[in-house]
């Protein structure tokens, strides 16, 4: 079966944040394109409005591409990563992050549970 993410329009929910954010009033998105292999599988499109919050990676490996704007991405050990438009990367599982979107930021992602 090939999903071809133009051909379907999968109602975009809001994700509840409340506990997750640090600073700001995000406002995050989600349009699921795909769900398989008895949901250890996901691909989609996510988008979140200015702020600061965190997301945990726990028991999931996650593929992104940023499509329109940009984050930094601070982890737990240091590390701190600009993305933008263009950019695609991992997040490794266990991983635990805090993003900073100063204006807005979309991607499209693969998940996979491990």
């Amino acid at each position: 079966m090939i999903t071809l993410f133009s051909e379907h329009t999968p109602p975009r929910t809001e994700k509840d944040v409340t506990d997750d954010t640090i600073s700001g009033t995000p406002k995050q998105f989600v349009e699921l394109m795909y769900s398989g292999q008895s949901d250890t599988l996901k691909s989609g499109i996510w988008e979140s409005s200015a702020g600061v919050f965190r997301a945990s990676y726990d028991g999931i490996v996650e593929y992104c591409y940023i499509l329109e704007g940009s984050a930094v991405i601070k982890t737990s050990d240091g590390q701190s990563v600009t993305v933008a438009a263009g950019d695609g990367f991992v997040l490794d599982e266990g991983l635990q992050t805090e993003w900073t979107v100063e204006t807005f930021v979309k991607k499209q992602f693969f998940i996979c549970a491990v």
